[in-house]
């Protein structure tokens, strides 16, 4: 039997890919993080599946539990918030399942910078004003960033910058990237991104700490710095141009 490590979406229930949700229906077992998913997503659950809210097991326990249901003959949805494919945890189960002999496989999800983005009615790539984003996050105690991969050093490209879990630290994130891009940057902050309690704060670099205090974010938002989110007079993509060939072959 097989794992599948299905993409929830960013918080709202409608926001899960037809394969996740035909994955999840067919599935015997689903473990689900309790704090993050929907639950209304477990009504697409057989009605006999075995559901465990995985928010208070660690590493260990949730491994126990896909195998348990491998060995047991099942198909196992692992359903995760947002996208796997980043600041999913999903990494290290996989390494376990691999020395278990478990088969897996992964159903990607809308992750929370699209959602973000959408809140914000935002393309994050406008032509000749920024053509790269960068998916971070910032340094805590737990978990260290690489060398390299401080928010100095990838400030210094000017692309978008798109912080992941950093909402408590906005303070610290502000004052790093103040000598990169300048009090005047735009910045935004979208928490609960799709979720009926969906909170959007817009500004600069100067004022959007003030106002993520204020509106007392802590958890659940997306940071995102960069000159494109004001972008406006900037030229048209080559893409629909008229000037573009378009030959029939």
């Amino acid at each position: 039997m097989t794992v599948y490590f299905i993409g929830a979406g960013p918080g709202a229930a409608d926001l899960i890919t037809v394969r996740g949700a035909r994955t999840l229906a067919s599935c015997g077992v689903c473990l689900y993080a309790g704090s993050l998913v929907p639950r209304e997503l477990l009504a697409d659950c057989p009605p006999d599946a075995r559901l465990i809210d995985t928010a208070q097991l660690d590493l260990d326990a949730i491994t126990a539990e896909l195998v348990r249901a491998h060995e047991e003959g099942h198909d196992v949805a692992r359903l995760h918030s947002g996208d796997p494919s980043v600041f999913s945890a999903v990494a290290e189960q996989m390494r376990r399942l691999d020395a278990a002999g478990v088969p897996y496989e992964v159903v990607p999800g809308v992750p929370a910078f699209a959602a973000a983005a959408a809140a914000l009615k935002r393309e994050l790539t406008v032509p000749t004003v920024g053509q790269t984003v960068i998916l971070t996050r910032v340094a805590q105690q737990a978990t260290p960033m690489p060398d390299g991969e401080d928010l100095a050093t990838l400030g210094r490209s000017g692309a978008l910058l798109v912080l992941h879990l950093g909402a408590r630290h906005v303070d610290r994130i502000v004052s790093e990237l103040l000598p990169h891009y300048g009090a005047d940057c735009p910045a935004a902050v979208v928490a609960m991104a799709s979720r009926p309690d969906e909170l959007v704060l817009r500004g600069t670099l100067e004022d959007i700490a003030a106002q993520v205090k204020e509106a007392g974010v802590t958890r659940t938002a997306v940071i995102l710095v960069g000159r494109v989110l004001a972008a406006s007079g900037f030229r048209d993509s080559h893409l629909y141009s008229a000037e573009r060939a378009r030959h029939v072959c």
